[in-house]
């Protein structure tokens, strides 16, 4: 019973890091820049156009789930997708990652955070 259920979370992880290489690809990052913890946040950031140092305010309790919500809507943003795309991320997120990963008819459109004041 654990082989099988450690063999599920392995291919589980391999699709995940599948997916993440190919959205930070597609929106110009290193793909391997997934594999590095921290890093791969500090990436992220760049893709919604925040600062590294944005990472720091994840740190504060309660704010940062306001800014998990905030910033996978900036994440969508940055891909061209709407408040509902939004949602999709947050409940379904390797679904919708999937989708933007695979999707040809979605682009990276640029750090949709560099216009808010942060």
């Amino acid at each position: 019973m654990g082989v099988v259920f450690f063999c599920i979370i392995g291919v589980i992880a391999l699709i995940t890091i599948i997916i993440e290489w190919m959205v930070f690809a597609k929106a110009g990052k290193p793909g391997w820049a997934c594999l590095v913890p921290i890093y791969n946040a500090i990436v992220m950031l760049e893709i919604i156009g925040k600062p590294w140092w944005h990472m720091f305010l994840f740190l504060i309790p309660f704010y940062n789930i306001y800014l998990i919500i905030k910033y996978t809507n900036l994440f969508a943003k940055s891909f061209g997708q709407g408040t509902a795309f939004t949602v999709g991320l947050l409940f379904l997120n390797l679904i919708f990652l999937g989708v933007i990963a695979f999707s040809k008819n979605i682009k990276y459109v640029g750090p949709a955070g560099a216009q808010t004041v942060a």
